[in-house]
This record gives C-alpha cells, structure tokens and sequence, in this order.
C-alpha cells in the first residue's frame, strides 16, 4: 500500500455503505477476501481506502462512493492528521475562490510539480488575505508575528495532492465556502470532547445583540476566537479580529473567516495567550464577541496583578471570567458594545461581587440575560449572556440594569416556549430571540415604554443590586412565571383545567370487551415498504429556515420546536406530510406520532423515522397503534450498553382489510385525543399547584 493511502475506520465503512457496524464486523466474520487492516490497534483496526472501495463495489454495497463522503475519508485518514489537511484544504480552497482561472494549469502538473507550484500560488493569496507572514515561515504567535497561516511547502503539500485535486472537484459543485464548511463540520461532530463550540443560533444572538445599536459594528473582536462561530455570524463589518490559544484553531478560523467574508472585509487572525499576550493591544474595537473558557485558575492571576485592563478590580483567581469581561472592555471604543457568554456563577459569587458592583455603577454592564439550559456546552445548566458598554463618550452611567430570563418556561413574545426539560433539541430559538431582543430593544430605546416583560424581563435599579451580594442572578430578581400574572393568572389556569378535566372524563375509553389473543397472519413494516406500501425516510439533515419536529415534540404531543442550520451545505431536508407516522428509534418506549395538518410541513428531526403509508393500503391510525404495543416494540429493539434503539423496519402489523384496519384506527385516535387531554391536564395541574405555592407564600393569595 502507499505510504499516503488513505485509510478509514469500521464507523467509515458503514458510513460509506450507509450499514451499522455490526455488519461491518459480519463482513469481516463471514468474506475471507474482505480487506485486511493496514494500521490502527487490535480493537480499533483501520483499513485502506481504495481497498475498501473496491470490496465493497465488487460484492454490490456499494454503486459509487459519494464524492463528498471520500473527500472526508481522505481528511480522516490523511498522513500528518485531520487538521493539518483541513488546513491544506482551507487554503486551496481560498485559492480556489480567489483566483478560480489559477487552480486548472496547477492542477495539470504532476504531483510533485503540483504540490512545489502551489504552495507559491498559496503565498500569494495568503501575503493578499492575511499579511505577510514571519520571516522563517513558522506559525505565528504575537501580534509583530504575522498572519496565523503559515504558508505550506511543496513537501508538506504532497501527501494533500489527491486529497485537495478532489476537493477542487466538490466545490466545483457546492462552491469553497460550503465545502470548507462541511469538512470542519465533520470534523468537530468526530471530536465533540476535544472542542467547546458555540452553536450556531447562540452566534447568531449574540451577534443580533451588538448589531441592535444605533452606529454599525465596523471593527470586531473575538479574543477567545475557537472555531470562529461568533466572527462568522456577525453581518457585514469592516474588520474582523480574532485571537485563539490553540494554533490550530487559529489557522481553520482564519480561514473558515477568509471563506465566509469578502476580500474586501479585513481580517486578522492571530495564535497567543489572550489575557498573557494580547495580539492586538492597540484595538479600539466597535464591538466584542466573547465564548471565554469557564473557571480557568491558571489564567495568569500571579503575572497580571498590574496590568492595566483591570480597570474595574483586580479579579480573584477564580473569577477568570471577570479577567475576560475586563479585556473586553479594554477593546472598545468608547460607547462600543461586548456581548459574553458567561457561567451562571460568575453573577452571584462572592469572589466577584466587588468587580461587579463598580462594573454597575459606572454603568458598564447593561444587562444579564439567562438562557435555557441546553443553549451552549456545558448543555445542563443555563448559561448567561452578558452585555457591555463603554463609559464615557458624554453619556451618563444608566440607572438601571436589564435582567432577563428565557431559562425557565414562561410565554414568549413570539409564542413559542422554551421547554423546562432544556437540552438542545428542544430550544425554541425563535421564542429565546425574540424574548431577549425584544426586551433589549425596548431597553435601549430612549422612552423605554415596555422594556419590563412578567415573568421575562425586568429593568431593576442598580441601587437594589448594591447590597452585601450584588448578585445579578435575573431569577433572583424576577417574579416565576406562574406568578408574574398575578392571581389572575391562577384563575386562569384553574379555569382550563377545570375544563380540561371534563373534556378527559367525556374521552374516557368505555369499558373493554375482552376476547381470546388474536391470531392473525402478520407482516413487518420492512415488508411493507418492499411492496410499495409505504415509504422510511430518516430524519437528521437540511439546511433552511423552516421549524423542525424533534424527538421532544413526538413524544410530548407539542409543536415542533427545533430549527434547522441556516448555514452548510445545502440539503433537502425531509418534510413531514399529514397521514405520516413519526416514531422515535432512540429509547426504547412505544411512541408514534399521526401528522395532522398543523405539523405538516416541519422537517424530520435527527433520531425519528417516517413512515409514509400508501392511503388506499394502510390507514396511519391503524399503523400507528399497532406500532405502539409493547410486545412490538421489545421485539423490534436492540439493547446496547448504553442505548436501547428501534428497528422500525421489524415491527409488526396485522394483515387486515383496509375496512378493518379504520375501525381499529377510530378507536386508537380516540385514544390519542384522550392521551393528549390527560397529558395537558398534567401540565395544568402542575402549574396550578405551584402557582398556589408561590402565591400563598409570597402573600399574594389568602388562604382560606
């Protein structure tokens, strides 16, 4: 095999014949002639690509590898690792984009040649993007350094041939953006544990947040830059400025950034300690962006003790975020705006009540926003947004502060609501954006007329912040949102469960007839589906606007609640239609979902399958109760050490006459209508109770 073959694991041979890895094992169990490891371990062995390949064509798994699916493989399995090919990539692509009448004449050359005669070609639309770089060409480190991407050599290039003469070929089609885009993303979704990303939608508020001020943000900063997510979703400025830790990450943001923006935006990318070695200490930024690592102690606490950002205190060795929240202010103009994502405890610990006592007094912190747990790792608590202004500019210190709470389930302005179970798939982005731009608008306004929102948001006096605890914690300091109505909201919600209640007693099923088990010949979906009577789709991917149904909204009977990536490259996703059967096949319990029209239309999120029935063969009440019981869903499951998952395709149904199959389908609807009131009822009943709770204890309900 050649030295820089490609190799790939059993998880990339399934992924290419789109099988689990179980089968990849039979394959290995059963085909004397199924390729032999090449490298890896003993329990992790890995197999050449190209040999792969071929097996897999030769025994009909495989028709042809998906372009893009081998352009990864070729990533995963390069020689110097994932990230230094990213990097080659990065910049052939950026040539790519740059001069696209350059890359067919480089192309045309032998491997060797190739490699020599781009790495000039790579200089010179590096020298033009990003500055010069270091006299010897190393990675940079300071500010004095250069730009963060170092030009790579014709020997550091060859091995990257193959891999960069096919990624020419992907973005032919997709474009240089799109294909940078879906690399890196495979990338990080193959690393979770070795990155700390923020999520796209969080970017996007972020960025929302500084982008509401009056003037346009013309300079930005990110000092704690990671993959580049927050430069990335910011609109249109002059200049971007990142700075990373990690040379790596500093060389695919630049580049990521380099992709994204015209090459009319400036843009400087630099590697260094931030708060040790600040790369741009002249900046006098517009605005900044900032996700900072969380309760770092080795921060610089002992060399930093005179430094002059510490304008607002000298922080505590465990207030690294307070170190963050300083230099950011150190980078802005005056007036200029920062936005950080901070750990909920930086708003209530002793430590930092000091910093942020004068940070409010001077007027420098405007508002601390609460998010729902589940908007950014780590994913189980809710994190904070918190927002800055520049003193001085002729403006006085603002009286107040905006508290702002999304991270527990009150109404939002939009409509939507934020679910009190977090995580990720279950955020209803719309609702948060809305709550909290809403809010900060109506802040920022000169008359202010609305800017308090029960239960969501509150301007609150500094001067009842200043107390012994200075603690900004907005749930402290706002009403719960069964309370923030009053007791007339708690009439109000007794009055629908009441109604609610009676509504359940009339959907009581009748009593039961029993009868001996049934014997009827049976069939499997699998079956089903061969013969045409109905259709799988497997949800998970797209791109666009649209609302998306996640596992959280099947089984809790809700609408759907996620979003899909607005970025990537571009997908169909797969839309759900009215008569659809929507089951999980993560979890192992029973749960099916019937579309009716206000679903349809959403996209089929990750971990459901669709089943489509054929309406004039199936009736999709009938297929979803069966698909319910038990004993169907035991047999239909696989148990692994830490997940129970459903095989759609082996669950069992009657084969019964499409009459038959409407009676039984009457029957399981009406048990869903009667699962759904119970379900609300629940709902209610909760909140009443601690509705009551609240008021009586807090006086705003006599007891009687």
């Amino acid at each position: 095999m050649p030295e820089n073959s490609t190799e790939v694991t059993a998880a990339g041979i399934a992924r290419l014949a789109g099988v689990g890895r179980a089968a990849v094992s039979n394959w290995r169990r059963r085909h004397a002639d199924f390729p032999k490891p090449v490298g890896g371990t003993e329990t992790s062995p890995s197999f050449a690509l190209s040999e792969v390949e071929r097996w897999l064509r030769d025994q009909g798994k495989l028709a042809e590898v998906p372009l893009r699916e081998r352009v990864w493989q070729q990533v995963a399995g390069h020689p110097a690792g994932a990230v230094p090919a990213l990097v080659h990539t990065g910049c052939a692509l950026l040539l790519l984009r740059t001069s696209p009448k350059t890359w067919p004449e480089i192309a045309a050359a032998p491997d060797e040649r190739m490699a020599d005669v781009l790495s000039l070609a790579l200089d010179k639309v590096l020298t033009a993007r990003f500055g010069p770089a270091a006299e010897d060409g190393r990675t940079v480190h300071t500010a004095e350094d250069g730009r963060a991407v170092h030009t790579p050599s014709g020997t550091e290039l060859l091995p990257s041939v193959p891999l960069l003469r096919a990624v020419a070929e992907l973005a032919a089609g997709t474009g240089a953006g799109e294909t940078f885009e879906f690399l890196l993303g495979r990338q990080l979704d193959a690393n979770p544990r070795q990155y700390t990303l923020t999520p796209p939608e969080l970017a996007e508020l972020m960025a929302a947040l500084v982008e509401a001020g009056e003037r346009p943000a013309r300079a930005v900063l990110d000092p704690a830059a990671g993959t580049g997510a927050l430069l990335r979703a910011v609109a249109g400025p002059a200049a971007l400025y990142a700075q990373e830790t990690d040379p790596d990450l500093a060389a695919l943001t630049a580049l990521r950034l380099a992709l994204h923006t015209d090459t009319g935006c400036a843009l400087a990318a630099r590697t260094a300690d931030t708060l040790r070695a600040d790369a741009f200490p002249h900046l006098a930024a517009d605005a900044v962006l900032c996700h900072p690592p969380f309760n770092e102690r080795n921060w610089g606490h002992d060399e930093l003790a005179y430094d002059p950002r510490w304008e607002y205190g000298f922080p505590a060795r465990t207030e690294s975020e307070l170190a963050w929240v300083q230099h950011a202010l150190a980078h802005l103009r005056e007036g200029g705006t920062a936005v950080l994502l901070m750990p909920p405890a930086a708003a209530s610990r002793r430590s930092g009540r000091r910093i942020r006592a004068d940070l409010l007094r001077r007027g420098a912190l405007r508002a601390v926003i609460a998010l729902p747990a589940g908007a950014a790792p780590p994913y189980g608590i809710p994190l904070h947004l918190w927002v800055l202004r520049k003193p001085g500019g002729g403006t006085h210190p603002s009286p107040e502060l905006l508290l702002v709470d999304t991270a527990e389930p009150a109404e939002m302005p939009s409509g939507g609501q934020v679910s009190a179970a977090g995580g990720r798939d279950r955020l209803d982005w719309q609702a948060v954006h809305g709550a909290v731009l809403d809010a900060w608008q109506s802040f920022e306004s000169p008359g202010r007329p609305a800017a308090d929102r029960p239960g969501t948001g509150r301007a609150v006096p500094v001067i009842e912040l200043l107390d012994d605890d200075v603690d900004l914690a907005p749930a402290r300091h706002l009403p719960p949102p069964a309370a923030a109505g009053g007791p007339g909201e708690l009439i109000r919600v007794r009055e629908r469960l009441a109604e609610t209640l009676g509504r359940t007693g009339a959907l009581t099923p009748p009593a039961v007839t029993l009868s001996d088990p049934a014997h009827w010949p049976l069939t499997t979906v699998g079956e089903l589906a061969r013969a045409g009577a109905l259709q799988l789709r497997t949800g998970g991917s797209g791109t666009g606007p649209g609302p998306v149904l996640t596992e959280h909204d099947v089984l809790g009977s809700t609408a759907p609640s996620g979003s899909l990536p607005t970025d990537g490259p571009s997908e169909e996703p797969v839309l759900v239609e009215p008569g659809d059967v929507v089951v999980p096949v993560l979890g192992g319990g029973s749960a099916a979902r019937v579309i009716d029209d206000a679903t349809a239309g959403a996209a089929l999120g990750r971990n459901l399958q669709l089943l489509r029935p054929d309406p004039a063969a199936l009736d999709p009440w009938f297929l979803a109760g069966f698909l319910r019981g038990t004993a169907n869903n035991r047999q239909a499951s696989s148990y692994a050490s830490t997940a129970t998952r459903l095989d759609a395709r082996r669950l069992q149904l009657p084969r019964l006459p499409l009459a038959e199959q409407q009676r039984y389908g009457e029957r399981f609807r009406a048990l869903a209508e009667f699962e759904d009131a119970l379900r609300l009822a629940g709902r209610l009943g909760g909140q009443l109770v601690q509705g009551m709770y609240d008021g009586l204890t807090d006086g705003t309900v006599a007891p009687k």
